[in-house]
């Protein structure tokens, strides 16, 4: 929230000293001396006031060291958080300012904030990680290093991994040539990145489009994404993407059989489209066949697929533009997922809706739900993942919990038991980040290290081999 204090100089003194019956040269002296004042409070005898900023990034209950802090305005310099995760700028001058947090591989709330300085110091301007875009899963995984190089291992068929190849991996290996990336996104056989620059590249396959280059010619090297700038934030579903721009609006391109892509058709568009009617998002999410965004407002909005009612509205009808979802409020992020979805409220609570044969939604039963439902038992949680038949949860204290299909061992529990109801992962602590895919699952934890569980068909779990794992196994970097 802006800062503001201080009255116009002008109307601080007020004195009518025609009808005081004082010497003139008492009245001189005194006018002299309230304007010295005034110029020494005003100044600090220095000409021009200046003033300080600060305050403390956090992701989840733990602070955040190494973000930037970029001030833009009349004094425009960088900051960076400390250990404890606090930033300040000193003598900076009266004036308007935008306060922007970045840290590769992460997503801030708010994205921005604006700070008036105009007598007195602006102090806690804080701000928080909503979602880190290091690691994606599909029957391929893609991971993010905090050193900004791309890296991605096992399923290869179509050319996901994006090394020129169709080879599958079972240990990560390095994307040459894509420098400057910010977020990734694995669909269900291809991959998106975003770079800092706001442009969108993609690899992989391209039957429906979805790589967005206008054409439908697979690609096992990033090709750009036709006409996109000033991206934020993108998101792959099984066969179609969608990417928010700077000025909140969407975008989105691929298959389009559901009406997944919003713009009032079901008409396959192999270049980006704007989704309709739609103002003030701030997230997006992509599932199979339906997509989801999250507005400033803190409500949710679906279109597409509603097969098993993962649109939230109360029925199984699709449409082909964007519905709200019913009874949400106070949404901090969303998930989608093959036939669910996932939202995760402010107070660290989290509401599901759609597809629950396999106990997916976390409520302790196996019936779908069109409409949203509150999971027992979770509370703190900080981040939330939708796989393709499971979900994942993140808690403040760094530990995961996790629901649904179990077939592959991607609940973590060292077991291939579903459950209906949230279970830890077994072993991991200190996790900051989660991804839920094809029957695996991810997490990353505080030091940099990132393990996998569940299912190994194509190495996804990047151990080297191609077995599944029921708990956790560190992913192993060259």
């Amino acid at each position: 929230m802006p800062y503001q204090f201080g009255l116009p100089q002008e109307s601080i003194i007020v004195v009518s000293y025609h009808k005081l019956q004082r010497p003139r040269v008492f009245i001189a002296i005194t006018c002299l001396l309230l304007s010295v004042g005034m110029l020494f409070i005003n100044s600090g005898c220095s000409g021009n006031p200046t003033y300080a900023i600060s305050g403390t990034v956090t992701l989840g209950g733990s602070v955040l060291a190494g973000v930037t802090m970029t001030l833009a305005g009349e004094s425009s310099r960088t900051a960076t958080t400390d250990a404890g995760g606090n930033y300040a700028f000193s003598d900076v001058p009266v004036g308007t300012y935008t306060l922007t947090p970045s840290l590769t591989g992460y997503t801030f709330a708010p994205p921005n904030r604006t700070v008036f300085l105009n007598g007195i110091d602006a102090v806690g301007f804080n701000f928080s990680v909503i979602s880190e875009g290091r690691t994606a899963t599909a029957t391929h995984t893609v991971h993010l290093k905090s050193d900004g190089t791309v890296w991605a291992w096992g399923n290869n068929t179509n050319g996901q991994l994006g090394n020129g190849t169709t080879t599958n991996s079972a240990v990560p290996i390095q994307l040459s040539g894509l420098s400057g990336v910010k977020a990734l996104a694995a669909g269900n056989d291809y991959t998106v990145s975003l770079k800092s620059d706001g442009t969108v590249w993609a690899w992989g396959s391209n039957a429906f489009g979805q790589l967005g280059d206008g054409s439908t010619t697979q690609s096992t090297t990033p090709l750009q994404v036709n006409g996109l700038s000033g991206v934020t934030a993108i998101a792959a579903g099984y066969d179609h993407t969608v990417a928010l721009t700077n000025d909140s609006s969407v975008w989105a391109w691929g298959n389009n059989s559901n009406g997944q892509l919003g713009d009032g058709s079901t008409t396959q568009r192999n270049s980006p489209v704007q989704v309709s009617g739609l103002s003030g998002v701030t997230a997006i999410a992509a599932g199979n066949g339906y997509t989801m965004v999250l507005k400033s407002d803190s409500s949710v909005w679906t279109w597409g697929n509603n097969s098993n009612g993962q649109l939230g509205n109360g029925t199984t009808t699709s449409s082909v533009t964007p519905l709200q979802v019913s009874g949400l409020s106070a949404v901090r992020a969303i998930s989608a997922g093959n036939g669910h979805a996932i939202a995760l409220i402010t107070d660290g609570t989290v509401q599901a809706w759609g597809t629950n044969t396999l106990g997916q939604l976390g409520n302790g039963t196996i019936t779908d739900s069109s409409l949203p439902v509150t999971l027992s038992g979770l509370s703190g949680v900080i981040a939330v993942s939708a796989g393709y038949n499971h979900s994942v949860a993140l808690n403040s204290d760094g530990t995961i919990q996790a629901w649904g299909d179990n077939t592959s061992g991607q609940l973590g529990d060292g077991s291939r038991t579903q459950s209906s109801s949230p279970i830890q992962v077994s072993v991991l602590s200190g996790v900051i980040g989660i991804a839920a895919g094809n029957g695996d699952t991810l997490a990353l934890q505080v030091d940099g290290s990132l393990w996998a569980w569940g299912n190994n068909l194509y190495g996804q779990l990047g151990d080297g081999t191609s077995i599944d794992r029921l708990i956790p196994v560190r992913v192993q970097f060259p």
